[in-house]
């Protein structure tokens, strides 16, 4: 039925308040896998399945570039990033994040983060019980600007690790978290920029192949450098992504809790079940409930119009649990990720698509590798979590556990 003979209600009321379920919701009352809609004031269109993925990221049907809401660049991604740009503005600048988030960067940043956990284990012993999520946070800040080049001292780490938190946790929301997260920005996209000005000067010189020496080098499309404030957003947009990975440890966490029958096989560090299991915690437990572009042009998918211009929503959190991609999809079960070859466009935590040439992260190695390495870590420490509420509130976008995981770390002999 044409747009213009349907007065559609808008959406975002809605949205705000069911979070997650809001996509899937509309789905399931719709029985269709392209569901119009209206959201934000806009004309839009919500997809479901791999083939709307492969439709989605194709630049020839939705592009990202003015895109993005508002509100997501203020907080989570910042403006003038490589998720806003299409076309081959976009691959010249990914192919920077590409260089320095595959190969043998990510094993370096692995051992650091392992070195970071071990070093932090006493002392979680002395102050028992901590919160997980929380002491992730530190750890993984402290590793990924050791990592990156970024010089900050021991006693910076934990405010760093919570406006990095505040990025993440304020994207989904318009009340006091998102505008925490706006001022986190602010802060952060400040500190950086003077960074870089002061490496070009080499005042300090940035570490060798580090990516503070990157981001002050590269060249865009155009052969032009990046204004100190676009080159602190990119970097931004390397640490954040790495400090978010404390969402998946909590999942994680709360994983081994309810099924501790995975702890052992985690322990043996058995490759192949350490991968199986990390891409199962992104598959079940919630993050990004969509993506979003705009219409190219006027479009046709599923039997429904997606007009010029309209908004062209990916249902990720739907997909994720649709049993026609994921028999017994609410069922937490690393195995089904043994001997199974991972379609691009089905599995889509970090997006879709070819990560050197569309819009999946680059960063999907790091985050995986992180994770099966704090996973085994995880299972291998000994402790136990005390009586609390480990409730993951679908209504909260982006949601975790809400006690961040209690852990009592028994001490060390």
């Amino acid at each position: 039925m044409s747009w213009s003979r349907v007065l559609r209600p808008d959406d975002t009321i809605a949205l705000a308040v069911e979070g997650y379920a809001w996509l899937p919701d509309r789905r399931r009352r719709a029985a269709t896998d392209a569901v119009p809609m209206r959201l934000l004031g806009r004309r839009a269109v919500a997809l479901r399945g791999p083939e709307a993925a492969r439709f989605f990221y194709d630049d020839r049907h939705v592009r990202r570039h003015g895109a993005l809401p508002e509100p997501v660049l203020s907080t989570l991604l910042g403006h003038g990033g490589a998720q806003t740009l299409d076309g081959v503005a976009h691959r010249v600048r990914k192919a920077m994040f590409l260089a320095l988030l595959t190969g043998g960067g990510v094993d370096d940043l692995v051992a650091r983060t392992g070195a970071a956990w071990d070093e932090a284990v006493p002392d979680w012993a002395d102050r028992s019980p901590v919160v997980l999520f929380d002491e992730t946070t530190r750890v993984l800040t402290r590793a990924v600007c050791d990592w990156t080049g970024v010089p900050v001292a021991p006693t910076e780490v934990p405010a760093l690790a919570a406006d990095l938190v505040a990025l993440v946790d304020g994207f989904g929301t318009v009340g006091p978290r998102h505008w925490r997260a706006r001022r986190a920005r602010t802060r952060r996209e400040a500190w950086l920029a003077d960074l870089v000005e002061r490496v070009r000067r080499e005042e300090p010189a940035a570490p060798a192949g580090s990516a503070v020496a990157a981001v002050a080098r590269h060249r865009d499309a155009d052969g032009t450098a990046l204004d100190p404030h676009t080159a602190a957003v990119e970097l931004l947009n390397i640490i954040r992504p790495t400090v978010a990975v404390s969402w998946y440890v909590a999942f994680a966490a709360h994983a081994l809790h309810r099924w501790p029958g995975h702890r052992d096989r985690l322990r043996a560090d058995d490759p192949a079940f350490t991968e199986a299991f990390a891409q199962e915690v992104r598959r079940f437990y919630p993050f990004a409930p969509f993506v979003g572009g705009r219409a190219v042009r006027d479009l046709e998918w599923g039997g429904e119009r997606v007009p010029a211009g309209a908004m062209v929503l990916l249902d990720i959190y739907g997909q994720h649990h649709d049993a026609r991609f994921w028999p017994d999809p609410y069922r937490f079960d690393p195995e089904r990720f043994l001997d199974r070859d991972i379609d691009p466009y089905e599995l889509l935590p970090q997006g879709g698509s070819d990560p050197a040439t569309g819009h999946r992260c680059p960063g999907e190695t790091i985050t995986i590798a992180l994770l099966r390495a704090l996973a085994v870590k995880l299972a291998r420490l000994d402790h136990t979590l005390p009586d609390q509420d480990l409730t993951i509130p679908l209504d909260r976008i982006p949601t975790r556990p809400r006690s961040g995981v209690l852990v009592e770390v028994h001490r060390l002999g």
